[in-house]
């Protein structure tokens, strides 16, 4: 009897192994889909400022989109990252941004006090494409200047979140207009955002709730805010 219910017990241990590896494999290839519109966009703009003589914007531009990609590759491959290297890759990226966008989006990322950016671990390429969705489709579209906000906020010892904030033209107007374009990569970046959290999920070590905030239907407000609560399973994430 003892020998039958130790053989249960091994089977339940590997098929829950088995699982786990699975999620790991499914999350680290949905890690591997970098938005080829930005990849296209970035190499477009630097191609523009190499035919217009700028050959300091240009240099300046292909040295922060080779870090990017650097980056890219070197945290896909990884379980987790230090909030300090995400808030570089955000920094990096905005940069570009900007760049492409001539100066007309601004952005501020604002860490609470509370929270030790060296100490403190997140899972990677998650908020990324949630500021690429803010910038395209909240602000792409927006008359006048853009801005982007992301903010860091403690909770407690194992949670924090992360609010990703815009000034754009709302969740409603961007529907509508993705929908009379007939934008497919909105739509495909969040279903890519949506199984990501879910393997997340379903792993040992996080659990990650997300909420998106139409800010224009209230009253003197716009834009849009996504915002993300991480909690740990456990401490062991790096």
């Amino acid at each position: 009897m003892k020998r039958k219910n130790r053989l249960v017990q091994d089977n339940l241990e590997n098929a829950l192994k088995n699982q786990q590896q699975q999620h790991e494999l499914e999350l680290k290839a949905l890690r591997g889909q970098m938005n080829p519109h930005f990849v296209h966009n970035s190499l477009n703009a630097i191609q523009y400022y190499i035919q217009q003589n700028d050959v300091e914007t240009s240099e300046n531009y292909l040295a922060k989109f080779s870090k990017l990609m650097r980056q890219f590759f070197d945290y896909s491959r990884r379980k987790s990252i230090s909030l300090s290297e995400e808030i570089s890759l955000l920094e990096n990226y905005l940069q570009i941004e900007k760049l492409r966008f001539e100066e007309k989006l601004d952005y501020e990322i604002k860490v609470d006090a509370k929270l030790d950016i060296e100490e403190e671990y997140m899972p990677p390429m998650i908020l990324q494409p949630l500021v690429e969705n803010a910038i395209n489709h909240g602000l792409f579209h927006k008359q006048g200047n853009g801005k982007i906000c992301v903010q860091f906020i403690f909770i407690n010892n194992t949670s924090f979140k992360v609010a990703v904030i815009d000034n754009g033209i709302g969740l409603e107007k961007a529907k509508k207009l993705n929908n009379s374009i007939k934008n497919k990569n909105s739509s495909h970046s969040s279903a890519v955002l949506s199984e990501r959290l879910h393997f997340l999920n379903e792993s040992s070590h996080w659990n990650v709730t997300y909420k998106i905030i139409d800010r224009s239907v209230q009253p003197g407000k716009t834009g849009t805010e996504v915002s993300l609560l991480f909690n740990q399973k456990n401490n062991d994430n790096h």
